[in-house]
């Protein structure tokens, strides 16, 4: 693995496994860096660009995403596999009564294959605690200022599930391609932290 090394209790525990799966001869690292680098190289934000994009303009794989993304993904060739386990992903659609958004208040879980790297930010404990309690204040933080009768719903992912939010569609786009609607998607509008 890589010389970077988090000194979190949980990334010990993860070298120290690494350690005693290569010593049992169970795990080739140099294989493991492939693997995770070729992972890494096709985790990008522009994965769930294309996935809202293709939502706003195609309302049976829209309500597919909405009820088990996980069935959804493939048809944007995308999925949410490539790990020892699959997690599931939940999207979650903003309207004009509900703003959505995303944290893990344990750790730091994270779309990584639809949304590539986490924001540092995201991974803050101010950020995971605060999000929580005051919803609202995060955002005007952030800049993103929603009417007080806009419900703000806070979706907390773990090991198993991941969520991502489908922002609404910006109005005056329907003259857009399915491509040229990807091009107006943000990280932060898929963690819900800004509307697109």
């Amino acid at each position: 693995m890589s010389d970077d090394h988090d000194d979190s209790p949980i990334a010990a525990r993860v070298r120290e496994l690494e350690a005693a799966l290569e010593e049992k001869g169970l795990l080739d690292a140099t294989e493991l860096d492939r693997a995770l680098e070729a992972f890494a190289h096709k985790a990008t934000p522009a994965n769930g660009f294309r996935v809202v994009a293709r939502a706003w303009v195609d309302d049976d794989f829209k309500a597919r995403l909405l009820d088990n993304a996980n069935d959804a993904l493939p048809d944007v060739g995308l999925s949410m596999g490539g790990g020892l386990q699959v997690q599931r992903l939940h999207v979650v659609e903003n309207t004009e009564d509900v703003h959505n958004v995303i944290v893990c208040t344990l750790c730091s879980c994270y779309p990584i294959a639809l949304l590539g790297p986490s924001p540092t930010w995201y991974k803050s404990p101010a950020y995971r605690s605060k999000v929580v309690s005051h919803p609202r204040e995060v955002l005007e933080q952030f800049g993103l200022t929603l009417p007080e009768s806009t419900k703000i719903q806070v979706w907390d992912a773990n090991a198993e599930s991941r969520y991502m939010v489908l922002p609404k569609r910006p109005e005056g786009t329907e003259h857009l391609t399915e491509a040229e609607l990807a091009e107006r998607v943000t990280r932060n509008g898929l963690i819900g932290t800004a509307a697109v």
